[in-house]
């Protein structure tokens, strides 16, 4: 696959109200207003007009091609020989071999084997087939955004595994595509679908925990030691690119649970970060490099056009035990998934967890009725878990249906936009930078978040 690079940067002068800042380098024209960052938001085009809601025409069968068929891609491959109402009919990657092992998952599925495509250019000639409804694209992180817009406009809808976009510009860019092909863009975000954070997004939305105003979530995951063996490309990456650079595993769910363009909006962020410790060390190890931009250890602070508060970390360098954090505090009580899973309601336990028992029955009294009904298959077929699969799915079943997607071309968007955003901050002593708003104003026309299924 060929790189693209999305990352030029446009130094720009910052308005006499925040003389200490000398420029603000962002991937889109930026200013300062009342001591903010603000990004600048393009004008829709003639013949964009909003995915909100966006609903398609039924796919009685959707057949989908593979883009990148390494580890991820290989996994997806397999767990798509369990779904209905699905066709496996190509598959593309810059190793042939691995074309021939993803063959060997479906024949022995007892499925026809999928037209193969080999070389940096060859996911144009995929995308560019006639019977085709759905790329699937599980590359590295530069390449998600060119082959997903080179699909939707080839007619194609995008499923793009995390993150989606590299910088606000690429967020712009899948915008934008979506909205002028009037075609799916879905992240491809796993944790939104753990058992727990749907059994607690059911909660929140229920009331048991009152008024959600403070939500935690994190990517921590000890990682340098690997980078030897497995996606070297990451640790390119973050030698050259400072702040959260993954930042949507534990963004996704708790931005599900606040109703983010759906009701409420993320306003503003400011990030802060630690020098590089492991990161240098491991640069050093696996690159001869002196330098790691990435500091070891990031936090996002997030405040909401409601008031309301969310934190968000990164740390793949620290040998700790991995977490996603995912907590949720409301007026009536609190959510916790690790280090262990724990719930506290206000009306049964007062201040500390309910007993196990409880925690237990409030779970499976708050499993969405369409988790119950796939979860045993889930949890045979895997996918950390069995959240993958539930993944792909509802990504199937929405698109057979011709319904909404779970996660829309804005949560794509804003999960990703963190990124770039924590860098600006961080770049400008951790100055508040302000999202873009990728709905160009329609973050309150949609009631809320929901799963769509057909009546």
């Amino acid at each position: 696959m060929k790189k693209y690079f999305f990352f030029a940067v446009l130094p720009l002068l910052c308005l006499a109200s925040c003389k200490s800042q000398k420029s603000v380098s962002a991937s889109v024209p930026a200013r300062v207003e009342d001591g903010i960052i603000v990004l600048e938001t393009p004008a829709r085009e003639p013949g964009q007009e909003s995915a909100l809601g966006m609903a398609c025409d039924p796919i009685d069968t959707v057949r989908v091609g593979f883009v990148g068929i390494g580890g991820r891609g290989t996994a997806a491959v397999q767990r798509f020989t369990f779904l209905d109402n699905v066709e496996v009919v190509a598959l593309c990657d810059l190793d042939s071999s691995r074309v021939d092992i993803c063959n060997s998952i479906l024949t022995s599925a007892g499925l026809p084997a999928a037209q193969g495509f080999v070389g940096e250019e060859a996911y144009r000639q995929l995308c560019e087939m006639e019977d085709l409804d759905l790329v699937y694209i599980a590359t590295d992180w530069l390449d998600h955004v060119p082959v997903a817009v080179y699909a939707m406009n080839h007619g194609k809808h995008a499923a793009i595994e995390v993150p989606g976009a590299m910088s606000i510009d690429e967020c712009w860019q899948i915008v934008n595509t979506s909205e002028k092909t009037r075609r799916h863009c879905m992240m491809l975000e796993n944790c939104c679908y753990d058992f727990f954070e749907m059994a607690a997004l059911n909660m929140a939305q229920q009331g048991l925990f009152g008024e959600v105003y403070h939500v935690e979530g994190a990517y921590i995951h000890y990682l340098a030691e690997d980078w030897g063996f497995s996606e070297t490309w990451r640790i390119d990456y973050n030698m050259t690119h400072r702040g959260d650079n993954y930042p949507t595993h534990g963004l996704g769910p708790i931005a599900q649970v606040l109703d983010i363009h759906r009701g409420d909006k993320f306003d503003y962020l400011v990030a802060m970060d630690t020098p590089s410790y492991n990161g240098k060390k491991a640069a050093k190890r696996y690159r001869d490099s002196e330098e790691c931009l990435d500091g070891d250890h990031t936090i996002s602070l997030i405040r909401t056009g409601k008031g309301k508060l969310v934190e968000v970390q990164h740390n793949v360098y620290a040998p700790r035990p991995y977490t996603r954090m995912y907590q949720l505090t409301g007026t009536e009580g609190f959510a916790n998934k690790y280090p262990s899973a724990g719930i506290a309601v206000k009306s049964i336990n007062g201040h500390d967890y309910v007993p196990q028992p409880v925690m237990d029955s409030l779970l499976n009294a708050y499993k969405f009725d369409f988790v119950k009904e796939i979860e045993e298959k889930a949890k045979t077929v895997g996918g950390h878990g069995g959240m993958d699969f539930i993944m792909d799915y509802r990504l199937i079943y929405c698109l057979h249906n011709g319904l909404p997607l779970d996660q829309d071309v804005y949560d794509a968007a804003e999960w990703s936009a963190v990124q770039e955003l924590s860098r600006i901050s961080l770049e400008n002593g951790s100055m508040p930078v302000r999202f873009p708003d990728f709905t160009r104003g329609d973050w309150n026309v949609v009631d809320g978040f929901h799963f769509a299924f057909k009546q």
